[in-house]
């Protein structure tokens, strides 16, 4: 299946490639690009190539002003700056298969909207050292792979596969299709995570920092938990709420 904290001037200037036929290059040497900024109003041959390349291989990419180009970088880059990605993408077809033949029920974890680098980072962090199978992100809309993840994740996305897909709809329509029953972790059930039958291959779903799952992945899902909580504050940081849900997958079937 091929399907907020702003880290733009924050990436270092060796994850960034300029010019299009050298990001063209890169495509060709099967680099791993994150995404793609180019210039509003080029419109030549080999502008139209690269974004037709860009649309075959479902990288993100974004027609913005010079002074945006500008700011991320002062380096000659002729219209067209692309973020080289630090880990190589896996595919969701792959794992999924993979586990079924190793007779795993496969834990997988579907992030919607999660902009904060360092809230993918230890999400990855504790789902690696936890078992867990496969990280999904979207193309757009969520944080990049950039070098804070990397460092939040201490290391683990280094070991944990991580699959970017066009449309999370359709990796949920895929999953569910193959045999996972999927699980929105969201306050708008009354149902208690821990009264909740995790066994089975897993697809478990954390939302955006601000407004949770979006409304048409939540009519997707097999199952909706909460976490319980008796405090005043209302909600958890949906890193925290990763690793809660992780550990109590884990405690069931250790449990069973």
């Amino acid at each position: 299946m091929s399907l907020m904290r702003n880290t733009e001037t924050q990436s270092p200037v060796n994850n960034l490639v300029f010019g299009i036929r050298v990001l063209l290059e890169a495509l060709e040497a099967n680099k791993e690009i994150e995404k793609v900024f180019i210039r509003k109003g080029m419109q030549n041959e080999m502008t139209k190539k690269l974004t037709d390349r860009l649309i075959a291989l479902n990288i993100p990419f974004q027609k913005v002003p010079i002074e945006k180009l500008n700011r991320i970088s002062r380096k000659n880059h002729q219209g067209v700056i692309g973020y080289l990605s630090p880990i190589n993408f896996a595919s969701l077809d792959n794992i999924v298969d993979q586990s079924f033949s190793k007779g795993q029920d496969a834990i997988i974890f579907l992030l919607d909207r999660i902009t904060d680098v360092r809230n993918l980072g230890a999400i990855a962090r504790s789902m690696e050292s936890m078992g867990a199978n496969a990280m999904v992100i979207p193309t757009k809309g969520g944080a990049l792979i950039s070098g804070d993840a990397m460092k939040t994740s201490a290391g683990a996305l280094h070991h944990l596969p991580v699959c970017r897909v066009y449309d999370l709809k359709i990796a949920i329509r895929f999953l569910k299709d193959s045999g996972f029953r999927v699980l929105a972790i969201t306050e708008k059930t009354q149902v208690s995570l821990f009264k909740t039958d995790l066994l089975g291959p897993i697809a478990c779903i954390l939302g955006s920092e601000e407004d949770g799952i979006s409304p048409d992945l939540l009519k997707l899902c097999d199952l909706q938990a909460q976490i319980p909580m008796k405090g005043q504050i209302a909600s958890l940081n949906v890193s925290v709420s990763a690793g809660i849900a992780l550990y109590e997958i884990i405690r069931q079937r250790n449990d069973g």
